[in-house]
């Protein structure tokens, strides 16, 4: 009887029942994470495009001892802005204003039900936040995904950024020269797959060498916790289409296109490429090299600098914060 109890509670609260997740103490979470707190007070700004009315969340966080720069971080595929939080403490404590978008899928910004997702798209959307708040020349910092999307802001608009910073990006190789092409279907099939056990097993491995923390857990519960949603299919299918944009749309023709000061942040234990279950394990041997694609990297960027930190994997700014921070500093502050 009780257990019949909680799972119409479960199906009424439009969650998925999961033992292995519930054991976790993972919560249901609304599409939009409105009951997610995070670390700082989070603004929005009112978006038409692609005929539909959207809005995209954001943090615009002003220090009292403000030096006049401005910094823009742009998370990465599988987050959202809120794993920015130490990097927005100290850089504020810097006197950097920070601001913190959340792309549209993602996070705190809308998810809608059919859009068509380019990193031309997102950059624009993201200078609107900028037009918005007033900022019209700042710092720009991307990680993973976000780094394909600060390149490609970068490039869109150059009077605009003063400064491009890349930490682990993806996209430094085009993986479709390797890769076999699988539809958008695909990719949501296997959204639609995913629970807590297997977000948690792909960060293992992929982000932290299979070195677990427990202030690890947070990135996952984030992503678990819209999988008890009913709007997860919603979720599943933006997941799909933004996939689909990372493979389809390479930027790596392009950064010696790039005319930004740039500083390259690289984990040399990351290992992250896409696609990699797609392809043989001696294909998968070559991919997301990040000791090699870092210094690749560097000498197609003009006037690109190279940290490289050695023992680290995806996420410098988690895994190994001061390591990340100090030469970030360093390099705004030149």
């Amino acid at each position: 009887m009780k257990t019949n109890l909680i799972l119409a509670l479960t199906m009424f609260l439009g969650v998925t029942y999961n033992v292995s997740a519930q054991s976790e103490g993972l919560k249901w979470l609304d599409i939009e994470l409105s009951n997610y707190q995070y670390p700082y007070e989070v603004h929005t700004i009112d978006l038409d495009v692609q005929e539909q009315h959207l809005h995209m969340a954001y943090m615009d966080v002003k220090p009292s001892n403000y030096n006049g720069k401005n910094i823009l971080l742009l998370h990465g595929k599988n987050f959202n802005g809120a794993y920015w939080e130490t990097t927005i403490e100290a850089l504020t404590q810097k006197g950097f204003r920070v601001i913190v978008p959340d792309q549209i899928g993602f996070g705190k910004s809308s998810k809608p039900s059919h859009f068509h997702y380019t990193f031309q798209q997102l950059a624009q959307n993201t200078k609107a936040v900028l037009d918005e708040i007033g900022v019209d020349q700042t710092a720009v910092l991307g990680h993973s995904m976000g780094g394909m999307l600060a390149t490609r802001f970068a490039l869109m608009y150059p009077e605009i950024t003063e400064k491009l910073v890349l930490e682990n990006p993806i996209g430094l190789e085009d993986w479709k020269l390797k890769v076999p092409y699988k539809p958008v279907e695909w990719w949501y099939q296997n959204e639609l797959k995913k629970d807590y056990d297997a977000i948690k097993n792909y960060q293992k491995e992929s982000y932290y060498d299979n070195k677990w923390k427990p202030e690890y857990d947070e990135w996952v519960n984030l992503l678990a916790g819209w999988t008890f949603n009913s709007d997860y299919e919603t979720i599943a299918w933006n997941a799909a289409l933004t996939y689909d944009m990372i493979f389809t749309q390479p930027v790596v023709y392009e950064f010696k296109n790039v005319t930004a000061p740039t500083l390259l942040i690289i984990g040399t234990r990351d290992r992250t490429a896409l696609g990699k279950p797609l392809v043989t394990e001696e294909v998968r041997t070559t991919m997301g090299l990040y000791e090699e694609l870092g210094k690749k990297t560097q000498n197609r960027i003009p006037d690109a600098q190279l940290v490289e930190i050695d023992n680290i994997g995806h996420l410098p700014h988690i895994e190994s914060f001061d390591r990340f921070i100090q030469p970030l500093v360093h390099f705004l502050s030149e």
